[in-house]
């Protein structure tokens, strides 16, 4: 059978990470990379006698790829300190690792706001919907980004999970609300450094065209207030990334 390594990158979860770490018993090898972390992270991961790795990183695509390297499994399954995989998805999971037939796989994330599953209206700004969180090592690369940096596969493409990865978003809409701005405060630090502020007005008209995606292709309209206030923010994203990045921009030219 196929070596499964289990790789989190995490910024001091202590608070959840157990909760995450005991649901990955089913992988071979668990691998963390502390990132900056100053909290008790770290004993939660010595507990679970993962792989640890520390350090400081300001690109997420830079230390998910020290992750991948420092991971020794054929087969590799990305989590998040606040996602969780049930035992429906681990069965699934070692069936294909030992079937052996794909280079990589994708899985529905189930996105959980105030512990309820808010199925509709996702958009990638906020969280994705669907993932390709488990790859043979070496079939899956990361751009370099801060924040949702793109991804690029190598080879075939397995059937999509039927079950999805947990994800324990948001304990309450303010934690959704400073999920978007960090977001967008990343996103525009990349902006910055590759030149590529764009233009207003582009960014107000993505504004209504993302908003009509999220609320009705989406079906965010069937959420309630909360699929409102996701399309709202998944709406604003580009505007406001755009927006922040010329306020740095200023205020580095004005130094």
């Amino acid at each position: 059978m196929k070596k499964l390594s289990a790789l989190i990158v995490a910024h001091n979860e202590e608070a959840i990470l157990d909760d995450c770490l005991k649901r990955l018993a089913f992988a071979d090898e668990i691998v963390i990379v502390l990132d900056d972390c100053t909290d008790g992270t770290k004993k939660i991961a010595i507990t679970h006698s993962a792989k640890i790795i520390e350090g400081a990183w300001d690109i997420e695509g830079e230390r998910r790829t020290i992750g991948i390297e420092a991971s020794t499994g054929h087969w590799i399954l990305e989590i998040d300190a606040d996602e969780w995989v049930e035992e429906t998805l681990a069965q699934e999971i070692t069936a294909v690792v030992t079937a052996d037939t794909a280079d990589f796989y994708f899985t529905p994330i189930h996105n959980y706001v105030h512990g309820r599953w808010v199925k509709h209206g996702w958009m990638a700004a906020l969280a994705p919907d669907l993932r390709g969180s488990l790859f043979r090592k070496g079939k899956k690369t990361w751009a370099m980004d801060r924040v949702h940096p793109g991804v690029s596969f190598d080879g075939k493409r397995g059937p999509d999970f039927t079950n999805g990865i947990r994800h324990n978003l948001a304990d309450d809409i303010s934690a959704l609300v400073r999920r978007f701005n960090r977001n967008t405060t990343n996103r525009a630090l990349d902006l910055v450094e590759r030149n590529e502020l764009g233009r207003t007005r582009t960014m107000v008209r993505k504004t209504f065209s993302r908003f009509w995606k999220c609320y009705v292709s989406r079906k965010g309209y069937r959420e309630g207030g909360v699929g409102l206030l996701i399309s709202i923010l998944s709406a604003l994203y580009p505007l406001v990334a755009h927006l922040k990045a010329q306020e740095l921009r200023d205020r580095s030219e004005a130094i």
